[in-house]
């Protein structure tokens, strides 16, 4: 099943672990972003280089936007990028192309050298500058956001470094020669340059390969919600006593006795409008601990490469030798119900759960239990579309064959504190999709989850409905062979006979024995064996 970089490439995977190069999906954007931190704080003299370049853009655009008026043709030209979807990371909701760096990065970032950034490049408390900085002041620009600007500025070296393989080990048939558009910036012409490079081919476009010892997943190093999280340790430990006085005591006048997480995130955003230097005191703050960025980076790396790469492909290995997952086509309602019955089987009895485990913790999101579901079901007559948004908010996946033919499946995880209100949500998207097809797959990974799933569907008198369907994803389950052998061993007993056909199976249920043994007390006599002559 080619899904990953290494088999439509027929690249053993040892290689690019070699190469450094995290094995990509060119069925879908995985959840991973390039961190700026991990340039600034690496060992590899190549990545500070790369920093020290982005700082240099940043700066050059600082002084341009003092020295004159960024009109709309320079807005342009010098801060908006497009998505290099050609690397297959982000958050692209259907394939790999995103939004990239539109208007409100461009103009957040211009208004923002002229104010907060306007000592970019002259900071006197951190160690460097960081791009990151915008993510902790403007609201809406996010990690994705300073992952795209950083790869477009980064860019040279990503193509250099794919191109270099591709030359090593893509066969001739399988690479092209391509003219990159923005991948130089001339200084003296204050304009950006076009180079070749000759890279892998695949569905009419390139591919960019990235090292993996940049990349993170879920969030920066220097983040907005760490922000919120660290802000007692950071502000405790400024080294200015007056100001921490100030600080302290501003705090506690804003905070009063109000202990909820947003009024407290508000007071935070309040503090650092009035004390801009916080922001400098949080990022020296996450420089000086800078070391737990590298790990916590190779973490979730290990964790994503495991659940997208490793056991996706035991998975659809799996599914595709013991049932006919890729063989179904029916009407979209059929296939969609048998498909999502093979998911389910091999999950809850061939040990298929592990997919959601990393570290013998389940995953946490709901959207990366959509791409598992995407990376597997893409080999289908069906246009397979995921997050369409007809109106009415996004569904998670819309299977259809021409617009007559159309089912929606949402996921679920059963830990949502939003769960009880699933039905009246699938009715809002089956009104905007106009259709009433749907299904709803809740995935539970412990017995408090599936009381409370239980709990839900009896108050919505939907516990008998086949288009609701629960996947049962704990641990330490019994395995369809274990299943087996259990009868198999009830058999031989001869106490009753199961029968593994699909027609004969029989729910029995075993009589339980409350037997009271009877206790015996018995004095035994003592010996004292100092008292014992040996024998000659």
């Amino acid at each position: 099943m080619n899904i990953h970089f290494s088999d439509i490439f027929n690249i053993p995977i040892d290689k690019l672990d070699e190469y450094g190069s995290f094995n990509i999906s060119l069925i879908n954007d995985l959840p991973l972003f390039v961190d700026p931190f991990l340039l600034f704080n690496s060992k590899n003299e190549i990545y500070q280089e790369l920093h020290l370049n982005i700082l240099k853009y940043v700066i050059f655009l600082k002084d341009a936007s003092k020295d004159k008026m960024i009109d709309d043709g320079l807005l342009n030209r010098w801060y908006r990028f497009p998505e290099v979807k050609q690397n297959w990371f982000g958050y692209c909701l259907d394939g790999n192309s995103g939004k990239g760096l539109g208007r409100v990065f461009a103009k957040s970032l211009n208004n923002n050298l002229k104010s907060i950034f306007k000592n970019f490049g002259n900071e006197e408390i951190t160690k460097s500058s960081h791009i990151e900085k915008l993510t902790l002041i403007k609201s809406g620009i996010g990690r994705d956001n300073i992952s795209d600007f950083t790869v477009n500025l980064i860019k040279h070296f990503l193509l250099e470094y794919t191109q270099n393989f591709t030359l090593k080990y893509i066969s001739e048939n399988n690479r092209k020669e391509v003219m990159i558009d923005k991948v130089i910036f001339n200084y003296e012409t204050e304009s950006w340059e076009s180079k070749k490079y000759t890279l892998p081919w695949f569905a009419g476009d390139y591919v960019i390969l990235t090292p993996k010892d940049i990349l993170t997943k879920d969030e920066n190093w220097i983040n907005k919600n760490d922000l919120y999280d660290e802000f007692d340790t950071f502000a405790n430990s400024i080294p200015n006593e007056e100001l921490r006085s100030q600080i302290n005591n501003y705090f506690i006048k804003i905070i009063g006795n109000k202990i909820k997480k947003k009024d407290y995130e508000l007071a935070v955003d309040k503090m650092i409008e009035t004390f801009p230097i916080l922001i400098d005191y949080y990022i020296k703050y996450k420089e000086n601990n800078g070391s737990k960025a590298v790990k916590n980076s190779s973490d979730k790396i290990k964790f994503s490469n495991n659940v997208f790469n490793i056991k996706i492909r035991e998975f659809n290995n799996i599914l595709n030798s013991t049932t006919d997952f890729y063989k179904y086509q029916n009407n979209t309602l059929e296939e969609t119900g048998k498909r999502i019955e093979f998911f389910k089987d091999f999950i809850e009895l061939h040990e298929g759960y592990k997919l959601f485990y990393y570290n013998n913790k389940p995953i946490k999101k709901e959207r990366e239990l959509q791409i598992l579901f995407r990376l597997v079901w893409y080999d289908s007559l069906s246009d397979v579309n995921r997050e369409v948004n007809n109106g009415g908010g996004s569904v998670d996946y819309t299977i259809s064959k021409g617009s007559k033919d159309k089912t929606l499946v949402e996921f679920k995880l059963a830990r949502n504190s939003h769960l009880i209100n699933f039905d009246e949500q699938i009715k809002i998207y089956e009104k905007a999709n106009e259709t009433n097809q749907s299904y709803i797959v809740i995935i539970y990974f412990n017995d408090n989850e599936l009381k409370k799933v239980n709990k839900i569907l009896k108050e919505l008198k939907l516990i008998d409905n086949k288009y609701i369907i629960l996947i049962d994803a704990r641990p330490n389950k019994l395995t369809a062979s274990k299943i087996k052998l259990k009868k198999k061993l009830i058999n031989d007993n001869n106490d009753f006979v199961l029968s593994d056909g699909d027609s004969n199976n029989l729910n029995i249920e075993l009589p339980s024995f409350d037997i009271e043994l009877p206790s015996f007390n018995i004095d035994l006599p003592s010996w004292d064996f100092n008292d014992i002559e040996p024998t000659k």
